[in-house]
């Protein structure tokens, strides 16, 4: 009975060490992806802005100052 109670003890010991590898190895995912997130988020801000860019958004602002007045003029 004794070696039993032994055998259920290791096993019980074993299934919290892995439980907790488990855990670390979720912890660290989780991490290294909020880490690559923000690394990517910070170098794609970085980016120098070409004239190009500039003139597409500034006339998909023009076209959404139009839209609005176009909307505000149907509303009135």
């Amino acid at each position: 009975m004794d070696q039993q109670a032994n055998s259920d003890q290791s096993q019980e010991h074993g299934s919290r060490h892995i439980g907790r590898t488990l855990m670390w190895i979720g912890i660290g995912s989780v991490g290294a992806a909020a880490l690559t997130f923000v690394v990517v988020r910070t170098l794609m801000s970085r980016r120098p802005s070409d004239p190009t860019s500039e003139r597409i958004q500034q006339l998909i602002d023009e076209a959404n100052h139009l839209l609005k007045a176009l909307d505000e003029q149907r509303t009135a």
